[in-house]
């Protein structure tokens, strides 16, 4: 059903972004990066975060990144990592195929400068096996997102 409504995400906007879909598994960085044959920093992780007051918001971040707590606080305020049941329940994507499209409601989309590394990076596209090739500034339309710096600048 999630695979299908990313399907649904992109033909309801007349988008002709490829859904890759392999016989492995991609639900880790690792993983994903192995079977796409790319660096860790190109697969873009969607973190989903409940911050202080309440709101839940989807974080997108070059695979290799790590969240600096002190620039999520003055972006966000306080918040944590969404537990894996509330992850499904608030995207209607499983762990490991959580991606910024098609999600079961609507929730603020923020994609991390540091994805501006690279000219192409691979979100996942609802499943644990799927991915879409795509480049930060269309994620970034795609998705109606904004940008924001969250995250520890990785060695490049």
């Amino acid at each position: 059903m999630s695979l299908q409504s990313v399907r649904d995400f992109f033909a309801a906007r007349d988008l002709d972004v490829p859904i890759i879909e392999l016989a492995v598994s991609t639900a880790t960085v690792a993983l994903a990066a192995e079977a796409h044959g790319v660096e860790p920093g190109r697969i873009a992780k969607t973190l989903s975060f409940r911050l202080a007051d309440g709101r839940v918001i989807i974080l997108v971040a070059r695979g290799d990144a790590r969240i600096d707590n002190r620039k999520f606080k003055v972006a966000f305020g306080k918040g944590k990592m969404s537990p894996p049941e509330e992850v499904v329940e608030l995207t209607g994507h499983p762990v490991g195929g959580v991606c910024p499209f098609g999600l079961a409601q609507p929730l603020p989309i923020y994609l991390d400068t540091s994805l501006q590394d690279f000219d192409e990076v691979l979100p996942a596209a609802g499943a644990i096996h799927t991915a879409v090739r795509i480049s930060p500034e269309q994620l970034l339309a795609v998705t109606n997102g904004q940008w924001v710096d969250v995250c520890q600048r990785c060695a490049r």
